[in-house]
């Protein structure tokens, strides 16, 4: 019994062991066979390709067709490059909105070109973190061994200050701390803006959201900062940034600003399109005011642009599902940053445009605007329609009589914490009552006194 238990066992094993030998080399036949199909496989593409004609199929002639289109339509909207690389070398330029987008490509490629940089912003941390990540990248690139020594040398002065477009206090603020900080100004760009805000917001001077912080505040930023920058010895520089959108603009030539109290309520974005037709407009005239002088006044379009934070607010935007289907779109047809800020740049540093003042650009070059943006008529009506509606609420000199302890204490910085907490206030205050004059006021103190 047990002799026949051994053998069976003896028997068992041994099939084993020969299974074991002809499996593997069964597998190596069915591999050895695969890789015979797949070179045969693979010569046959081989020798397709190297046998193909192009003119006798269709299908890479489409494909070349296709890359070719969408490099094209690339390459033209994208716009043109800046033409030079001038250098501004020691040139005070200021920046509204540059903690981001445009304004930040603008004022990076102005550093870049020896520029000293103020970022006038309203978000001061975000501010300065972009005046950060500027001059490190500057850095990183003087380091670079094709930079000369000179370049090796250079300081990159790239400072934030605070600047809030919703208030015309904080910009009188703003004009006082920045000509009492420097003796000059050589270059202003007014970048800065906001679409598709709330409908009907108002803001705590009380007019309508995007007409103060698009037009009225760097109408009101302007004329504070004339005097310094007419002290530039290269002649001082005033570049407003507008929009396409000013084209389907609609204005009142009785009512140009849309503050009477019969005005319609716009929409958003005829809010964005009205103060962008008024930035034009006001443009031409200061233009025509400051004639005889070195000082140059020209306004520029960045075209359609990409990656601003603009569209963070549509409300077509908004949903997931639309950002991922227009993706490839966005990407085909509008600017990113980089190229949107090329028009500014070229009009802050080109010499060639020293001469050149109250012209609409649009891809470096000066474009035809809208008629109403050519209406000299309308924009004389809007610029003195607006000097009225500031006279009203705030003033439009920097005053000189002020007591110097009291200027230094106005031009000391206030951290934007407390910025913002006064803004709050004033809003829940409501729009401030239009300011009384000095001579009245001091009759009322006269008749008191007599009193």
């Amino acid at each position: 019994m047990f002799f026949f238990v051994f053998v069976l066992h003896l028997l068992s094993h041994t099939y084993k062991v020969n299974g074991a030998a002809k499996l593997p080399q069964q597998q190596i036949y069915i591999q050895t066979k695969n890789n015979k199909q797949s070179k045969k496989k693979m010569d046959k593409l081989l020798s397709l390709f190297e046998n193909a004609d192009p003119f006798k199929t269709w299908w890479p002639a489409i494909a070349a067709l296709v890359f070719g289109l969408v490099i094209i339509v690339r390459t033209l909207m994208s716009g043109q490059r800046c033409p030079n690389d001038n250098q501004i070398r020691d040139q005070i330029v200021v920046v509204t909105g540059a903690n981001s987008g445009i304004g930040l490509e603008i004022a990076k490629a102005l550093a870049a070109r020896g520029g000293r940089i103020v970022l006038a912003c309203r978000n001061m941390a975000a501010a300065e973190r972009a005046a950060r990540v500027i001059k490190r990248e500057l850095e990183c690139q003087r380091l670079h061994p094709t930079h000369s020594i000179a370049a090796s040398d250079a300081k990159y002065f790239v400072e934030a200050r605070y600047l809030d477009l919703r208030s015309f206090e904080s910009v009188h603020r703003f004009a006082r701390r920045i000509t009492g900080e420097f003796e000059r100004i050589d270059v202003l760009i007014n970048n800065a803006g906001i679409i598709f805000g709330p409908l009907g917001a108002r803001t705590i001077d009380g007019y309508e959201l995007h007409l103060q912080v698009n037009y009225l505040s760097h109408f009101l930023l302007t004329q504070l900062l004339l005097p310094h920058l007419q002290r530039s010895p290269s002649g001082g520089r005033v570049v407003n940034v507008t929009a396409h959108a000013h084209a389907a603009a609609k204005i009142d030539f009785d009512d140009p600003l849309n503050v009477g109290t019969w005005a319609v309520n716009f929409h958003a974005r005829d809010a964005f399109a009205h103060s962008k037709l008024a930035v034009l407009l006001a443009t031409r005239w200061l233009a025509r005011q400051m004639k005889g002088t070195p000082l140059t006044v020209n306004c520029c379009t960045p075209g359609l642009v990409r990656g601003t934070g603009h569209l963070r607010s549509s409300p077509l935007m908004s949903a997931i599902s639309v950002k991922l289907m227009t993706l490839p779109w966005r990407w085909l047809f509008m600017k990113n940053p980089f190229e949107g800020a090329q028009c500014a740049i070229r009009l802050a540093t080109d010499p060639k445009l020293k001469n050149v003042s109250g012209e609409y650009f649009n891809d470096c070059e000066i474009a035809q605007s809208s008629l109403n943006g050519r209406d000299i008529a309308l924009a004389k009506k809007l610029y003195m329609q607006t000097i009225k509606e500031l006279e009203k609420v705030t003033k439009l000199i920097i005053e000189k009589d002020i007591e110097s302890e009291t200027l230094a204490l106005e031009m000391a910085p206030q951290p934007a914490d407390a910025e913002a907490e006064n803004y709050k206030v004033q809003q829940q205050a409501g729009p401030k009552r239009p300011k009384e004059g000095k001579a009245k006021a001091k009759q009322q103190q006269l008749k008191q006194q007599k009193a």
